[in-house]
This record gives structure tokens, sequence and C-alpha cells, in this order.
């Protein structure tokens, strides 16, 4: 069993040229094959973190969790949310539970340090379970977001998995409506 993990919290225009170095090889290792190079303005064609979320041990950093604040429509209401997305942790990290502790450091940060008023992500369906387990809920709506492929074309999803958790206000809320992210997806 390895160390226990540091976690803090940074926001993305203080990030040491080191540790944007140490994010750039965690996010390679997994997707760089794949995607090419992990861009932290632009990752993957995803939004940028505005909030880093990491896990350091030994000076490494071996996980991660990134939000952005964003102004949303769902339906016909403004909801501001902490878009998340790069949950990552290293792979001699994985099954201790960390994914967990850097997500719970993440909604504990959308109500505190960088407040929203839900968190908020899409993912695989066979991660759904794993962020249910930390407290977030799926919706099913239909979802519009600008392209990954760096265009300004508009993508409208149905059925994708996307989860909602509680922040400054109860997940029970979530109202009702299709989501426009005015923007990329996290």
């Amino acid at each position: 069993m390895s160390l226990v993990a540091d976690i803090s919290s940074v926001w993305h225009r203080e990030l040491t040229p080191e540790q944007t170095d140490q994010l750039g090889q965690l996010f390679d290792a997994e997707y760089g094959t794949d995607e090419g190079p992990w861009n932290p303005d632009a990752p993957y064609g995803y939004a940028p973190a505005e909030l880093h979320v990491m896990a350091v041990e030994g000076g490494r950093v071996v996980g991660h969790v990134g939000t952005q604040r964003r102004m949303i429509s769902v339906g016909d209401h403004e909801v501001l949310v902490a878009g998340t997305g790069g949950v990552l942790v290293s792979p001699s990290h994985r099954g201790q539970g960390l994914g967990a502790r850097l997500l719970v450091a993440a909604q504990d940060a959308a109500r505190s340090i960088a407040p929203a008023h839900y968190g908020y992500l899409g993912c695989r369906e066979e991660v759904v379970p794993f962020y249910e387990s930390c407290g977030y809920k799926r919706i099913e709506v239909t979802e519009r977001f600008r392209s990954r492929d760096g265009s300004s074309q508009t993508v409208e999803e149905t059925g994708a998995p996307v989860m909602v958790c509680s922040e400054t206000r109860d997940v029970g809320t979530w109202p009702q409506g299709n989501v426009d992210l005015r923007g990329r997806c996290w």
C-alpha cells in the first residue's frame, strides 16, 4: 500500500511550472497515445480547469480533479455549476479511495473557495456507479455544448451520462429542462 497522498487546491493561474509539467505527465500517460499532448488551457478539447484539486505524494502529482465555474442554462433557469473534469488517478494509486477523496475535496471547494450552485459532469456509462457513490445523481437531459474539435460547431446529445451533485444548493432542487453548457464540456 502506498503512502497517504496530500490533497490541495490550486487556482489554474497559480500553478507552478513544475505542477503544470507533472499534470501533463499524469494526463499524457493515460491519454497521450489517443489524444495527443495535454494542453492546460484546452485539455484534449475540453474546457480548462479554473481550480485544480491535486493529490501529491512524494513530491509527485498522483491524482487530479479540475473544476470550472460557469453559468449555464437549464430549461429557462440560469444555474451556476462547478463543471468537473480531468478526474484521474495514477494507476499505482487506484483502488485506494483516492478518487473519492479528490471529488470530496472538489465538492468542498465548490461550497467555499469557488462557490457554485451544483457540481456538474459528463462521464462514461461504466463510471456512473463511482460518481453515484461520491454523491452525484444522474439526470436525463439533452445537453448542448461546443464541439471539442476546436470549431465553433454546436453539438446536441441526449442519453449520455450527465451527473449533478449538491454544492451551495441541494441536488433535489436541480431544475427541469434541456441543458446549454454555453461552451465546451469539462
